[in-house]
């Protein structure tokens, strides 16, 4: 097969402007270096986005039980320890949670074992099934107070992204098993600032969405959630990715680094069609937590019986959730402002969790943070 038939595999790559071999010509290189170098490529191609290996945990863990809408995680070097424990809740936004664990010094578990955290538990999100399309937030909720229960009654809670205004949510049912709240990258108030979300969520009718998971068969597909993700930097998925991995296609350390990426961001998870809309409808488009009007488990959820000890953590360059989206949680919780701490990460959405400048400069405070609140102790069962 030729180089130009093999080309036209990768949808992607299949329009003459987007193959890098012309770029390659450019570098008159010799003929055989170069016949090489588009084999290495295509090769690498095939391999991080037909074969789609599926994302693997960097850090070692033990599954502690499986229920409808997570499996349980448990990251703790010392079982017998009885400290108040972290539980992450990782974005659920049509990827895996293993970007809570994405790699050796690109992980926030790891940050948090090496600034000594001894518990720590994080929701795996299980992939929406048709028997879960009917599914709503309180599905979610009720599952992660049982997990929160078992684990003592009370915990540390790190929401992240989606999993931001899921950790509020139970914090605002449940205040009294939340010791402290970390909310990074968590859409709150989710009408202020300028974000891509807020953008789609204004201006699309609620019938678009509607569409959407009609076409899922009552699912919102994770593939679609992965287009849509690409469609908002696409210089950057359908252009430049291609040509930076091909000039560093000799470069194992880069390709690696590369390949761990494409399995996750390659590998996407479906949601509810019934969570998904009630997402988009009453947190987005109406707001309704920070107005204190949506309903969870029953009852209205007021986000200032929020009183904890509350981190907040933006991105710089976050064009996903604005920075004005998580910080405003201080003006609508109850927590004190003496117990609030607002912090900025430089970088984007998805380097405030796994980016190495976040997790060297930004989350240690927060270990710090955490520990300076979790001087209690939980007894054991």
């Amino acid at each position: 097969m030729t180089l130009l038939k093999s080309a036209h595999h990768y949808p992607e790559i299949g329009v003459p402007f987007f193959w890098p071999f012309g770029l390659a010509m450019s570098m008159e290189e010799q003929a055989l270096d170069l016949e090489l170098r588009n084999m290495k490529f295509l090769e690498e191609v095939d391999k991080t986005e037909i074969e789609k290996p599926k994302p693997k945990w960097a850090s070692p863990n033990e599954e502690l039980y499986a229920l409808h809408t997570f499996t349980l995680r448990d990251f703790s070097p010392n079982k017998a320890d009885h400290e108040t424990p972290v539980f992450i809740l990782p974005p659920y936004a049509g990827h895996t949670s293993v970007i809570a664990d994405f790699e050796k010094k690109q992980s926030l578990v790891e940050t948090l074992l090496k600034g000594g955290i001894k518990r720590i538990f994080l929701t795996d999100w299980h992939s929406a099934t048709l028997e879960m399309k009917d599914y709503d937030i309180d599905n979610y909720l009720e599952e992660i107070h049982v997990a929160i229960s078992d684990l003592g009654g009370r915990v540390h809670l790190i929401g992240l992204c989606q999993g931001g205004w899921m950790a509020a949510l139970y914090a605002a049912r449940f205040p009294e098993r939340v010791a402290s709240l970390v909310l990074a990258g968590a859409p709150i108030d989710t009408q202020a600032g300028h974000g891509v979300i807020k953008k789609y969520a204004d201006k699309l009718p609620f019938s678009f969405f509607e569409n959407l998971v009609a076409t899922g068969g009552g699912l919102l597909k994770g593939a679609y959630m992965l287009e849509g993700f690409k469609s908002m930097h696409p210089e950057k998925q359908f252009v430049e990715k291609y040509s930076e991995l091909y000039e560093h296609i000799n470069d194992p350390t880069y390709v690696k680094r590369t390949e761990n990426f494409e399995s996750w961001f390659e590998s996407t998870i479906n949601l509810p069609g019934h969570w998904y809309l009630q997402v988009v409808l009453e947190l987005f488009k109406k707001n309704l937590f920070v107005k204190g009007e949506f309903v969870g488990l029953g009852k209205k959820l007021n986000p200032k019986d929020i009183v904890c000890p509350l981190y907040l953590l933006a991105g710089e360059q976050d064009d996903i959730t604005p920075k004005e989206q998580v910080f405003n949680a201080e003006e609508y919780f109850g927590t004190p402002t003496h117990l609030v701490v607002k912090d900025l990460a430089k970088g984007g959405h998805i380097g405030m969790f796994m980016g190495t400048k976040a997790l060297t400069n930004n989350w240690p405070k927060i270990v710090e943070w955490i520990e300076k609140q979790g001087t209690e102790k939980i007894a054991s069962k």
